[in-house]
């Protein structure tokens, strides 16, 4: 996908997910099988998976971050994100990058881990 979202303000331009690919919701219930290890919510319900682009080729780019840049498996958790995604029947490759721009805040959580973690 070539088009781009409208930035918030202050924040760089970040390229949609391809969520109409076939593959799509697979890869999101893969990510969803990953969790912080300090927080009892998946990464994805977090927001801490900003895009999901996938091409023609059924190569898989995520951009993702963490809830702080001292989490203690930052060099880890993309790891863990790509070899959720990889066993996917389809995926050609898959490459995870991780980014501090925009940065998370909690407001990125989903409504089920906000009450999961008791902010509702």
């Amino acid at each position: 996908m070539n088009n781009v979202t409208e930035p918030l303000e202050g924040a760089p331009l970040i390229a949609p997910s391809t969520t109409d690919h076939p593959l799509y919701e697979q890869i999101v219930e893969a990510c969803r099988s990953v969790y912080d290890p300090e927080i009892p919510v998946n990464i994805y319900e977090l927001g801490l998976i900003y895009t999901i682009d996938i091409n023609e080729q059924s190569e898989v780019f995520i951009k993702m971050s963490l809830t702080a840049p001292g989490c203690p498996v930052a060099g880890e958790m993309p790891g863990w994100v790509a070899d959720a995604v990889e066993p996917i029947a389809g995926v050609k490759h898959v490459n995870v990058e991780l980014v501090w721009e925009p940065p998370w805040g909690m407001d990125m959580m989903s409504d089920e881990a906000r009450l999961e973690l008791g902010f509702m």
